[in-house]
């Protein structure tokens, strides 16, 4: 069974569904408000986990009644936590706004995933032990440039997901194999507006590019290769909070199974079209059954 190892965030997600998000200055009556464990890394470990792959969980909660609830949910969802650490204060948060497009606005508060600044002992023996390691920007970056160096010196596939999107140091990028970002993430790091063009000035980077492009899919670029395009399934969303992280914990699980890319990337796609409709992030994670009825339907 294929192993992933997530280092990243865990945060409670408070969530709020509205008609249309509120511009500046201006107050909105919702419908309905939730509280969801989410985090990026959380969800990709969660989306994993459900895809059928062994997960082990790096990163922080705190001591309050929310990181209670995170480590529980994703114990329950078949990942292990023994090198998710509890430090005193409160767990991070995630403030989401969702309309009726399935479109969403969220803000971010660390809480316990700003101590996550290092590796601790352990931390790179498990992640030397992984089929891939799975890495996102919502721990500080030095944890991240850490993991990415340990996975490298050890031969693991490192997967990054650059969001939020920020510019990033040339040392963090020499040691990722694969670089997951959404077109606005793209843009950032390559100032570039065209998915297409911005994929291929990723490439001067790292040796392979996935850019996801919402309802239109995903491009994959690699050097030496022609770009392939997958398109997304058509479905109705009703929330896109957690589909970046669901194609991810996917593709991760697909790519360990060593799946041909293209074949990879239709799976994950498959994945993160069930996610899209339903609520909530890791509450919104198909299964692997699930994925694989899609699949060959």
């Amino acid at each position: 069974m294929t192993h992933i190892a997530v280092l990243g965030s865990t945060n409670m997600d408070l969530v709020a569904y509205v008609a249309k998000a509120p511009r500046l200055g201006e107050t909105v009556t919702g419908r309905e408000f939730r509280t969801v464990p989410g985090g990026k890394g959380a969800n990709q470990a969660v989306a994993a986990a459900h895809a059928g792959a062994t997960v082990s969980m790096i990163g922080a909660v705190g001591t309050d009644s929310f990181g209670a609830r995170l480590r529980s949910t994703l114990e329950h969802s078949g990942v292990d936590t023994d090198h998710l650490r509890t430090v005193e204060g409160p767990s991070g948060t995630a403030h989401i706004v969702v309309d009726d497009e399935g479109a969403n606005a969220i803000v971010v508060i660390p809480g316990a995933n700003g101590t996550v600044d290092h590796l601790v002992p352990g931390d790179e023996v498990l992640i030397s032990t992984a089929d891939a390691l799975l890495l996102q920007l919502e721990i500080p970056l030095p944890a991240v440039l850490a993991g990415a160096r340990a996975a490298r010196s050890h031969g693991i596939r490192t997967i990054l997901t650059p969001a939020p999107a920020q510019p990033l140091p040339p040392e963090l990028l020499s040691a990722v194999d694969l670089l997951v970002p959404n077109e606005h993430e793209a843009a950032t790091l390559t100032g570039r507006a065209d998915a297409r063009s911005a994929a291929t000035a990723l490439l001067e980077l790292v040796p392979e590019v996935v850019v996801t492009l919402g309802p239109a899919g995903c491009l994959y670029t690699a050097r030496g290769a022609d770009p392939v395009t997958v398109p997304a399934p058509r479905v109705t969303a009703v929330d896109s909070t957690a589909a970046g992280d669901t194609f991810v914990g996917a593709l991760a699980v697909a790519l360990g199974e060593d799946r041909p890319m293209p074949e990879a990337l239709r799976w994950a796609a498959e994945a993160a079209a069930l996610s899209v409709q339903r609520a909530g992030a890791s509450t919104s994670m198909p299964y692997r059954s699930e994925i694989d009825a899609q699949f060959t339907a």
